[in-house]
């Protein structure tokens, strides 16, 4: 038995869409636990088309929370976690079945988005095929397994004590996947288990995402001493692509404020440097959607996105410097 379990918050949008594909399935044993963190719009009502198990939570606690509600409701031998917002591929269980077939215990399986999202605006196709290449790109020894296709059998989702209730308000899947690691469980990623998101991004949100992640990677990277390390989105090509950037807009405000022109001969050095690092990302927006949109998902990810980054990476300094200070005082 599986036990797919989804938590959701004020999800009405999406909800319908990510159980139908959840009952739609190729797979005859399994069953799905809905855990609403308190929500406060029309999602329940959905909700009550599909003959899954719900298990309401009087007061927000967070994503964390649901999922160790949902586990603890389920009956299931193997946990299937994914989101509200996602639809999971018919053959996504059956792939978990196979690979933790006869009572595997020491593995936890990871999937990942599809390189096309649901919506197929530019913001939103430049999100998943960015998260896509991160997850995918050491498919054998990811550093973490992500919330929205993980497979965990029960007894070792047990054994290592469910998700953290008190860490940031995102990353709890980071948290547990390092915690598997030191445990001496294995991760493994299988590109080919597959949730379709669906993002609605515009611009603006595109950019709130980058600086809202960037702000906890930072925090949770600061307290946890791995704030170099090639971890998904928080990829070394990000990293170069962030330094390039500030690099950038250091010489170029130099160059403003000297009249010392020729100091502009180092830009393109260095950002071909940067689309050497990122040659794989830029390979897979030109493979996946044309020259044109991966011309624009370039330009995109050089010269806008960077800055959300980094206005996320000074916010999550600036709490961390402020958590320290609290504590000593």
């Amino acid at each position: 038995m599986i036990s797919l379990i989804i938590p959701m918050r004020n999800a009405e949008a999406t909800i319908g869409k990510c159980l139908a594909a959840a009952y739609s399935l190729e797979d005859a044993r399994y069953e799905v636990i809905v855990v609403d963190d308190a929500s406060e719009d029309a999602s329940v009502a959905l909700i009550g088309k599909y003959p899954c198990k719900l298990v309401r939570l009087n007061v927000h606690s967070g994503a964390a929370k649901a999922r160790n509600i949902g586990a603890q409701h389920s009956a299931g031998d193997i946990f299937f976690f994914t989101d509200a917002d996602c639809l999971v591929a018919k053959d996504a269980l059956s792939r978990v079945r196979e690979a933790l077939s006869g009572h595997r215990t020491d593995l936890v399986l990871g999937g990942t988005y599809t390189p096309i999202p649901y919506d197929r605006d530019f913001f939103s196709t430049f999100q998943s095929l960015f998260i896509h290449y991160s997850e995918t790109k050491d498919s054998e020894n990811p550093d973490y397994i992500a919330t929205h296709a993980m497979a965990i059998s029960a007894e070792t989702f047990r054994n290592i004590g469910g998700f953290s209730e008190d860490i940031l308000p995102i990353l709890e899947d980071v948290e547990i996947s390092h915690r598997l690691r030191r445990a001496g469980y294995r991760l493994r990623m299988d590109p080919g288990l597959q949730v379709q998101h669906i993002f609605r991004f515009s611009l603006l949100r595109s950019l709130g995402n980058a600086m809202r992640k960037a702000t906890f990677w930072t925090l949770y990277s600061l307290r946890n001493q791995d704030l170099l390390a090639d971890s998904g989105t928080a990829s070394r090509e990000l990293k170069v692509n962030g330094l390039v950037w500030l690099l950038t807009a250091t010489v170029s405000f130099f160059v403003l404020v000297s009249g010392q022109v020729r100091f502009l001969l180092i830009v393109p050095l260095i950002e071909m440097l940067n689309v050497w690092v990122s040659r794989r990302l830029f390979t897979m927006f030109f493979r996946s959607k044309g020259a044109l949109f991966a011309l624009s998902a370039m330009l995109y990810y050089t010269l806008l996105y960077p800055a959300a980054v980094w206005m996320g990476v000074l916010n999550g300094l600036a709490r961390h410097i402020a958590q320290r200070r609290s504590v000593n005082a």
